[in-house]
C-alpha cells in the first residue's frame, strides 16, 4: 500500500486512490470540477525528492540529483535538499525529471480515425477525414479531443497546439474547448474552418470566432488556454480551398483581435506567396517545412514567423525529409508536432524527437549535425516561444507553472542509465512515463493516468466511430 506522495508500484492503483495521492499534495478537497462534471486533482504543495533534473534552463543547467519544490501550480524552487516543510514528499529516485514536452500542431478531433486511415486514394488520410469529418457531431467533437488529450497526457505531452479544423457550429467549438477542459492539459485552441467548405470565396464563421473571443475567459480554464486562428491552406485542395480575398478577411478578423495565426504551406512557392500578399508576421506560426528553399527561409526569418515540423506527416504524406538542419543553422527556434493521430499512428513525442535525429543523419551523412539536446529543445523550450507560452512553462524555471514529467530509468528499455538526455531522446517510450503534472494537478502517477479512466475514453471514441462510419456509409 502507498502513502500519499509515494510513486505506487508498476502492478497499478485505482482511481480513488490516485485521486487521493494527488489532492493530498496540499489540498483539502479530493478534487476541483470542471463544468461538465469531471473531477481534475485538487492542486497543492508537493516536493520531488532525489531526481536527475534536465531543466532545459540554461541558468538552471542539469542536477544529477535534485528536488523540484511546487506550491498552488507553481514551481518554487529547483535544487538539492531544498526545505519545503509540510509539502508532500513525491520520491523521484532511478526518475528524470523535465518540463512536459509540448506539440506544436495536432489536428486533435481526429484521433478517433487512427487506424482507419490507411493509403491511396480512396482510403488515405484526406479521403478519410474528409468524409467521416462531414458527419461529426459535437459530441463526435468532444471523444475525438478527449481521445487524443488521453494519449498525449499518457505521453508526457503537457501543452498542445489544438488545430480545430472541423468547426462546423458554434456547438462544434464549444465542445471541442470543452474537452480539452475535462482533460486539464494546457494549450492552444486554434478556431478552424470545417473540412470540405465553406466555398472559396467565403470568409471563416468570424462571428463566431469572435464570440469565443468576447468570452474566452469562460474558456481559458484559469489561464490553461489561449485562443487562436488555424487558417485554410492557400491551395485549391478541397480540403482548404479559398481565394486570397478570403483569406485576407479572414486574417484581418484575426489580427483585428490580436490573435495568432497558423497554417499549412505544403504547396511550393505558398511563402513567397505569403509574403507578396503582405501576410507573414511574427503573429505567425507555419507548419510543412519540405517544399521550402532558401529564399523561403530567408523570408521566414525577415518576417519574424515560427516554424513547426510534423516528421511523421512529412514523410508520409510529402514523402520528404523535415528540413530542420537549413533551420538550425540559420539560428531559428523551430518547434516539434506530431499533426495527428490518424497520420502519426501514435501521439508518442519520444518517436517524433528519434525521427528528427535519424532523418537529419540521412540528410547530411553526419550524425553530429544535431544533437539530442537540440531535439529536446524542440519539445520544450522551442514548442513553449512558439505558442506564446514561454514566461509560463518549457522548462523547470522557479516562477513558471509547475508542467513537469517523471520519466523511469529502471525498467528494461531505458537501463542502464548513461547520459539522461540522450536516453530521453533515443530511448524512452510512453509507458517509461511514471508521473505527470500539468499546472500543478497530478495527471498521471505511477504509470496510471488519475482523472480519466483509459477504458471509458477508449470505448467511447469507438462507439463515436462506429456511428460516424455508418452515417458515412463508410465501409
Amino acid at each position: 500500500m502507498t502513502t500519499p506522495g509515494q510513486i505506487a508500484p508498476r502492478r497499478g492503483i485505482n482511481r480513488r486512490q490516485l485521486i487521493g495521492t494527488a489532492a493530498a499534495a496540499g489540498a483539502a478537497a479530493l478534487a476541483s470540477r470542471t463544468a461538465s462534471g469531471v473531477d481534475l486533482p485538487q492542486r497543492g504543495e508537493f516536493v520531488v525528492r532525489n531526481a536527475i533534473i534536465i531543466s532545459m534552463d540554461a541558468a538552471l543547467g542539469d542536477l544529477a540529483r535534485g528536488d523540484i519544490h511546487v506550491r498552488n501550480g507553481e514551481i518554487v524552487a529547483v535544487g538539492i535538499d531544498l526545505p519545503a516543510a509540510g509539502a508532500t514528499a513525491i520520491n523521484a529516485r532511478g526518475m528524470i525529471a523535465l518540463p512536459g514536452l509540448i506539440d506544436s500542431h495536432n489536428h486533435l478531433w481526429n484521433a478517433t480515425c487512427r487506424s482507419t486511415v490507411m493509403e491511396g486514394p480512396q482510403k488515405g488520410y484526406f479521403p478519410t477525414v474528409l468524409a467521416l469529418g462531414k458527419e461529426y457531431t459535437p459530441e463526435d467533437m468532444y471523444q475525438g479531443v478527449r481521445l487524443a488529450c488521453a494519449e498525449l497526457i499518457h505521453s508526457g505531452i503537457t501543452t498542445v497546439h489544438d488545430w480545430a479544423h472541423n468547426i462546423r457550429s458554434p456547438a462544434h467549438a464549444d465542445a471541442d474547448v470543452r474537452a480539452l477542459i475535462d482533460c486539464g492539459i494546457r494549450g492552444r485552441f486554434s478556431y478552424g474552418t470545417y473540412q470540405g467548405g465553406p466555398p472559396p470565396d467565403d470568409a471563416m464563421d468570424i462571428a463566431d470566432l469572435e464570440r469565443m473571443h468576447r468570452g474566452w475567459s469562460a474558456f481559458s480554464n484559469e489561464g490553461l488556454l489561449t485562443l487562436g486562428m488555424a487558417s485554410r491552406s492557400v491551395s485549391t485542395s478541397p480540403r482548404g480551398a479559398v481565394s486570397m480575398a478570403a483569406i485576407h478577411r479572414d486574417w484581418e478578423a484575426a489580427r483585428a483581435l490580436k490573435l495568432p495565426i497558423t497554417l499549412h504551406t505544403g504547396g511550393r512557392g505558398i511563402v513567397d506567396l505569403l509574403e507578396r500578399e503582405g501576410l507573414l508576421g511574427p503573429d505567425v506560426q507555419l507548419i510543412n517545412t519540405s517544399n521550402w528553399d532558401d529564399a523561403d527561409r530567408a523570408r521566414i526569418i525577415k518576417s519574424g514567423a515560427h516554424v513547426s515540423i510534423t516528421p511523421h506527416s512529412e514523410m508520409r504524406y510529402s514523402y520528404a525529409l523535415p528540413q530542420f538542419l537549413e533551420l538550425l543553422k540559420l539560428g531559428l527556434k523551430v518547434s516539434l508536432a506530431m499533426d495527428t493521430a490518424s497520420v502519426a499512428g501514435t501521439l508518442d513525442m519520444f518517436s517524433a524527437m528519434r525521427l528528427m535525429m535519424d532523418t537529419q543523419f540521412v540528410r547530411s551523412r553526419d550524425p553530429m549535425s544535431v544533437t539530442a539536446r537540440q531535439v529536446l529543445e524542440m519539445a520544450t523550450v522551442n514548442g513553449a516561444w512558439d505558442l506564446g507560452l514561454a514566461n509560463r512553462t518549457g522548462s523547470l524555471t522557479p516562477g513558471k507553472r509547475a508542467d513537469l514529467i517523471l520519466i523511469r530509468t529502471t525498467d528494461l528499455n531505458m537501463a542502464p542509465l548513461g547520459d539522461p538526455v540522450t536516453a530521453i531522446v533515443r530511448s524512452a517510450q510512453p509507458h517509461n512515463v511514471d508521473t505527470v503534472v500539468i499546472d500543478g494537478r497530478i495527471l498521471k502517477h505511477g504509470g496510471r493516468l488519475t482523472a480519466l479512466d483509459p477504458s471509458e475514453v477508449a470505448t467511447k471514441a469507438a462507439e463515436s466511430l462506429a456511428g460516424l462510419k455508418r452515417r458515412a456509409n463508410w465501409a
